[in-house]
């Protein structure tokens, strides 16, 4: 099974920038997409072979998550049950037979880590509810987990060590969440591989420069990894400020 992940930070506008060329190039069986920015009835796609399910921020412009997928899924959840959490349309979850997927976008901490508070508090409440699915069966998680878990996972880490997506709360949540039962997919496959990113900032020619960050993530229970086949991270595809990233699965 090949699963694709993408932050297309504004699908409408992606869409303008080879959205769908790109959609049916990588032909996924489940592709999940973050920050699609837009409201029902904003956007025509047709993508015969899929359903799609959308979680729509109730701030206009903001946030959001879908998921299409050619494998119906048996039920289809919207957030986490928790209001604090569940008014920006962050996450997805569908459940198949032999495992859950979910679909997150997790808050940025912002400037000046103005929102780092609640994304601490979003943190603890997301881990509780990956380990909730977990107990019932296998969890594969996706998305823009806004956050570089080690230094290998960004360009600059010293310059950005307290900086939004690279404070020590930030990564020391990602280290409780992978020590709770999950498998970071790329390292899985490449522990030591330095220079890949999935984000750039659109300023200061960093996609160029490759001075960028990897933040999306497939992220799947440890029981799950005998069963990982490969993990991609598609730099050559342009559309977003992020890339696509990929898992191969015999699931």
């Amino acid at each position: 099974m090949k699963l694709v992940s993408w932050n297309v930070n504004g699908l409408r506008a992606c869409e303008g920038k080879g959205f769908s060329e790109s959609f049916k190039s990588l032909d996924a069986d489940i592709f999940c997409l973050q920050e699609t920015k837009m409201q029902s009835g904003q956007l025509d796609l047709d993508f015969p072979a899929y359903k799609s399910y959308w979680n729509f921020a109730e701030k206009k412009g903001y946030s959001g998550t879908a998921v299409f997928t050619k494998v119906e899924p048996l039920n289809v959840t919207y957030g986490m049950g928790i209001d604090e959490h569940d008014h920006e349309g962050r996450v997805i979850t569908l459940e198949f037979n032999g495992f859950y997927l979910v679909c997150v976008y997790t808050p940025n901490s912002q400037e000046e880590l103005k929102r780092l508070d609640y994304r601490m508090r979003w943190e603890d409440d997301f881990r509780a509810f990956l380990t909730g699915l977990d107990k019932k069966k296998p969890v594969i998680v996706c998305g823009d987990m806004n956050v570089a878990h080690k230094e290998i996972d960004l360009k600059n880490p010293k310059t950005n060590r307290r900086n939004a997506g690279f404070t020590d709360e930030e990564r020391e949540k990602f280290t409780l969440l992978l020590e709770s039962g999950f498998t970071d997919t790329w390292r899985h496959f490449y522990p030591d591989l330095e220079g890949v990113y999935s984000w750039w900032s659109y300023r200061f020619q960093a996609r160029k420069r490759n001075t960028g960050w990897r933040i999306d993530y497939f992220l799947s229970s440890k029981r799950l990894d005998s069963k990982l086949s490969d993990a991609k991270i598609h730099t050559e595809i342009f559309g977003s400020d992020h890339c696509p990233v990929e898992l191969d699965i015999d699931i």
